[in-house]
């Protein structure tokens, strides 16, 4: 049974609602069925509702404890390479079935919301690096800091073309979703022994320690900071849509006001949401503008 199927079936209890099947049921929010019910089953299992509260203020005070050690030692132990096989060694070992997949989509569709800016801002031309990971092994060869490095390189390379050729980001008449993939992606299933427990959101707090360990001081906070640029995404994407009604809860803080890695892990799930809510909404797009009559996209 799929994690859609899941809600689908479940029993509506008037006097005992599931808040999670309320938000399931929803779709006020532009969000994929499926990524959608993997994520709110994953919300509701018993490691977020218990191993969470426990692992979130120990992840927090080891953060404060890293920073103060990289202040000593700023590059004792650093390695990208070391980082990302514990973290692949974590996820194929510790994280749910749902939670790897979420991340895994992440990045997909991080690489495509990209491609789609670039796609539909005549004049520019910007060399793209997409991270479509369909299983866990990719996460070995440096995945999540190649993805934070895609994502400041793109707001720089564009903003670069932008000044260069005294061109503007506006709303395109006729969108071009050759980016955007509409189908169910190509994610292979995750591993499901007994050890593959834990939630999305505690797997991110405790994850974020390790990365904090393993980088350059520098390169955490430029990790963290990167966070904020969810909202110039959003913008760029709106602009091009000429429309931000949907756009409303992508909300990771103002780009020009970096916030601490304090609250890091919690932010990289708002960051998650952000990126599924935005694909979503050209999805959606990318149907009406097929459904118009004489509309050809391309392949």
């Amino acid at each position: 049974m799929s994690e859609a199927d899941y809600f689908r079936n479940m029993k509506h209890d008037r006097n005992d609602p599931n808040p999670f099947l309320a938000i399931y049921l929803d779709q006020s929010i532009p969000f994929n069925e499926e990524a959608k019910a993997a994520y709110l089953k994953d919300c509701s299992s018993r490691s977020r509702q218990f191993l969470l509260p426990l692992l979130r203020p120990l992840a927090r005070l080891l953060i404060i404890l890293l920073q103060i050690y990289k202040i000593i030692v700023p590059k004792a132990l650093t390695s990208s390479r070391l980082l990302h096989r514990v973290l692949h060694w974590g996820m194929k070992t510790f994280v749910s079935p749902s939670a790897n997949y979420m991340i895994l989509r992440h990045f997909y569709l991080g690489s495509e919301v990209l491609q789609f800016i670039r796609d539909n801002v005549p004049g520019v031309n910007i060399t793209m690096n997409p991270l479509k990971p369909t299983n866990l092994e990719p996460v070995k060869d440096d995945l999540f800091l190649i993805h934070d490095l895609n994502l400041y390189n793109f707001v720089i390379n564009l903003n670069k073309e932008l000044r260069d050729n005294k061109l503007e980001v506006t709303k395109q008449d006729r969108l071009n979703f050759a980016a955007i993939t509409a189908s169910p992606l190509p994610i292979e299933p995750m591993p499901r022994r007994w050890t593959n427990f834990m939630d999305l959101t505690t797997a991110i707090e405790c994850f974020t320690p390790v990365y904090q360990l393993f980088l350059t001081d520098n390169d955490f906070w430029r990790a963290t900071n990167s966070l904020q640029l969810d909202e110039t995404i959003g913008i760029l994407a709106s602009k091009i849509i000429g429309s931000n009604d949907r756009l409303a809860l992508i909300n990771n803080k103002h780009p020009m006001v970096p916030l601490t890695t304090l609250r890091a892990g919690f932010r990289l799930v708002l960051h998650g949401l952000a990126t599924e809510q935005l694909h979503a909404l050209l999805v959606e797009l990318k149907h009406k503008q097929e459904q118009k009559p004489g509309s050809e996209l391309p392949a």
